[in-house]
């Protein structure tokens, strides 16, 4: 019997482009023997549709029309399985659309990639495949995953964090920044990815535009040490806290300072189709000594497993050209395509890289069954909250 396989996409997010591209790559890839796909397309009004028209990249083209001949659903716990019921409801006839075993986000950026999805995943008893609900939080906020992995021991550099409040005294911000790391910096929204808000600032004025962009985006901002002459390598790695390898790395071909969102996902053409992260201009494998890709390897799985991730997640580096010092730069829990292209050059397709992503988010549904979460009390019976203002006061439970 197929494994009814829910493949969630879009939602409120800068990203959510670019999340229709990456699911309908895998919904494509995804082998149909073993799973019965059902779409499940979230809107940038967080509105959940289901349909087969939402498997085909060139009806998003208009949305308005997909949406039309798509059905409205929301999620609804049966007690044994999770179905997805019409809304609004019929007075008359069966609602029940179909019903999930497992889900599949395959989501990008905050509101979604964060923690959150996960979260009403979980609520809703329905396994899902990567990282839980706190390791996609930490993967998403930069600073606070910078802070895991320094106490780790994996290097990162150091950097300063400020929120939206303190940029209402912006000289205070840029004396602070000009005196404790200096020129040039990078500035960049704590918890998006795709290169959106992020550049860099060699001055004053531009450190002042650069917050500015950086806070449209987000409320809190990370500015860090920017290296000048440096080269940037990514690897994915793909397993969980028990067992984790790395993938082949790859070396980015970018013609600006950053990588820009357009280069990531347009692959600087117009002729690029669906083809996401798989179109963007690199290296692979990536232009470096074996022992440097040796290092990078070792410590994506590090950085990958201390940070308590499941599935597949993109680890970025930064390799200092005039010093060779190698510097983990951020993690993508949910990377843009999979990161499918750098499992490919090791002997990994991608129907079996999916497969093996599924297979970990039923280990953990197995692990997860041996845990106690609930157990039969009686507690309430004796209580007395004396009017129900007081509380249960000197009664520690």
């Amino acid at each position: 019997m197929k494994i009814k396989l829910g493949v969630f996409f879009g939602g409120k997010s800068v990203e959510h482009e670019i999340s229709i591209i990456s699911a309908v790559q895998a919904m494509y890839s995804l082998d149909k023997e073993k799973y019965d796909i059902i779409p499940v397309y979230i809107t940038k009004n967080n509105e959940f549709y289901t349909g087969e028209k939402l498997t085909d990249i060139e009806n998003y083209k208009n949305l308005n029309a997909l949406l039309k001949n798509s059905q409205r659903i929301i999620l609804v716990n049966t007690g044994n399985k999770v179905e997805l019921m019409k809304f609004p409801f019929k007075k008359f006839g069966n609602n029940t659309v179909d019903y999930i075993d497992i889900a599949f986000p395959i989501v990008h950026g905050t509101n979604v990639e964060d923690g959150s999805l996960q979260g009403y995943l979980k609520t809703l008893n329905l396994p899902y495949v990567g990282c839980d609900v706190l390791s996609s939080a930490v993967g998403m906020d930069k600073y606070v995953m910078k802070t895991v992995l320094k106490d780790n021991n994996i290097p990162v550099l150091d950097c300063k964090c400020y929120l939206a409040k303190d940029f209402d005294n912006p000289d205070a911000v840029m004396d602070e920044i000009e005196k404790e790391i200096g020129y040039p910096v990078i500035v960049k929204p704590v918890n998006l990815g795709s290169s959106i808000g992020i550049s860099k600032a060699s001055d004053r004025e531009k450190l002042y535009e650069s917050l500015s962009t950086a806070f449209d985006y987000a409320s809190k901002v990370l500015v860090e040490t920017c290296i000048e002459n440096l080269k940037e390598i990514n690897c994915s790695v793909c397993g969980d806290v028990d067992e984790a390898d790395a993938s082949e790395c790859e070396e980015p071909i970018n013609s600006d300072e950053i990588l820009s969102y357009e280069e990531k996902y347009l692959g600087g053409a117009k002729d690029s189709g669906s083809k996401g992260m798989a179109s963007t201009k690199r290296l692979i494998p990536a232009n470096i000594t074996p022992e440097q890709r040796e290092d990078i390897r070792n410590l994506a799985v590090k950085a990958f497993q201390c940070l308590g991730c499941n599935g597949v997640s993109r680890i970025d580096f930064m390799i200092d050209k005039d010093t060779q010092k190698i510097w983990l730069n951020e993690i993508n829990t949910i990377p843009g395509s999979l990161s499918f292209y750098l499992w490919e050059p090791i002997g990994t397709p991608y129907t079996e890289l999916l497969d093996k992503m599924i297979d970990l988010a039923m280990k953990r549904e197995r692990e997860s069954e041996n845990i106690t979460y609930v157990f039969d009390t009686n507690v309430l019976s004796g209580v007395k909250l004396g009017g129900g203002t007081k509380g249960a006061k000197g009664s520690k439970m």
